[in-house]
């Protein structure tokens, strides 16, 4: 026990060094806590740096990092706002999703991955990190800007998608049948829809359920209640980033929003520093050496499909072109989806496509933030070539 609390002590201490050094240079932390995490892991490339192993503490960690960033960008971002931009959604989701799938498989039959490699590396460059986009979002200030709304549309709808992909990949490698198919695509539905009923006739339930004048026994209720629906749906094979954003869209509607965000900000930020953190453990320079090619080929096809399509999301949101630049460059980011993707390939046996796609997480994770972060430079090309770019709305 004394070492796994020494070990505990380390990832926190490397973590809060990486984020001090970042910060110093005045970057964004995320990737300097994948850095990190690669350069203290198991694969690290420097032997006596090598000091941290994958535990289930920290993986339990950096699940619960995803399910309240994820629950937390719900309370922006209720069941009725949702309906509204319903058409809007659809339409900005739908080019997402025929642009960036299409040209991932494209892209990795021509790299010689087969059908079934083709198919895992296009859900890979599809989704984008709704863990790495949300915290940018909220660290730089665009949460509370007309673009987040058309970023968010576009990660609900690519959550959607993912929670049906997810199932039906599953089924496949696992060898099931089209009735081991459909069960999956059922239980996603039911759990998505529940929580769909929650948000929009549960929030006086909420409401009396959370009234307590007690910060901690609040919190408490709160990360209870959190944590058993991610848990829940991902026992049933369902994404619990999903759960968790429909969770917080639940609470989107009660009076509980403003406590919420100011009670569990803290908790939030120390596991979702972990969650990245875990991105970089995972990671190994060796076998993503390896494969460097189709990376930097993958990386820079989707990297200009996922901009394009979302330059067109925002168009579609009624953005001006400045704005639907922002919308393009914050949905380049891959993420939490892409290495559970890359799990199911390594247990497929297919390590090369797994190689891949965890290459491409850590190139697209600091490409997205780093875009997102210096995006000046593409809102001043757009205000030059779009008239209405300077437009607010």
């Amino acid at each position: 026990m004394a070492a796994l609390l020494f070990e505990a002590g380390v990832v926190l201490a490397v973590i809060a060094v990486g984020g001090a050094v970042a910060t110093r240079l005045d970057q964004s932390v995320i990737p300097a806590y994948i850095i990190v995490g690669l350069l203290v892991g198991p694969f690290s490339p420097v032997e006596a740096l090598s000091v941290v192993e994958s535990r289930e503490f920290i993986d339990l960690l950096a699940e619960l990092g995803v399910v309240l960033l994820l629950f937390f960008i719900g309370l922006e971002f209720n069941v009725g706002r949702l309906v509204g931009s319903g058409d809007r959604m659809l339409k900005a989701g739908g080019i997402d999703l025929a642009v960036n799938a299409v040209a991932g498989g494209l892209v990795a039959l021509a790299l010689g991955f087969g059908p079934l490699g083709a198919l895992l590396l296009a859900g890979v460059t599809y989704i984008s990190s709704s863990a790495v986009i949300t915290k940018t979002l909220v660290d730089l200030g665009w949460i509370a800007d007309p673009e987040s709304e058309a970023i968010l549309g576009v990660l609900v709808f690519e959550d959607v998608v993912i929670a049906v992909y997810l199932a039906v990949v599953a089924a496949l490698l696992s060898g099931g049948g089209t009735e081991q198919i459909l069960v999956s695509l059922g239980l996603a539905a039911a759990v998505i829809v529940g929580l769909l009923l929650l948000a929009t006739v549960g929030t006086p339930y909420l409401d009396r359920a959370f009234q307590t004048p007690s910060d901690e026994l609040f919190v408490l209720r709160v990360l209870a209640l959190a944590v058993l629906v991610g848990g829940t749906a991902l026992a049933l094979g369902v994404s619990e980033a999903v759960a968790a954003f429909f969770l917080g869209t639940a609470f989107a509607g009660t009076d509980h929003v403003h406590r919420i965000e100011r009670v569990l900000v803290s908790e939030r930020d120390i596991y979702a520093a972990v969650f990245f953190f875990a991105i970089g453990l995972q990671t190994d320079p060796s076998t993503v050496a390896g494969v460097i090619v189709p990376v930097l080929v993958l990386a820079a096809v989707t990297a200009v499909t996922k901009f394009a399509s979302g330059y067109a999301g925002g168009l579609a949101y009624g953005l001006s072109g400045r704005r639907a630049v922002r919308t393009g460059l914050g949905l380049v980011a891959r993420g939490e989806f892409s290495l559970v993707i890359a799990a199911l390939a390594l247990s497929a046996g297919l390590p090369e496509v797994a190689s891949v796609a965890v290459g491409y997480v850590l190139v697209m994770s600091v490409l997205g933030t780093m875009v997102m972060r210096y995006s000046r430079p593409f809102e001043r090309l757009a205000a030059r070539v779009t008239p209405q770019a300077n437009a607010q709305t």
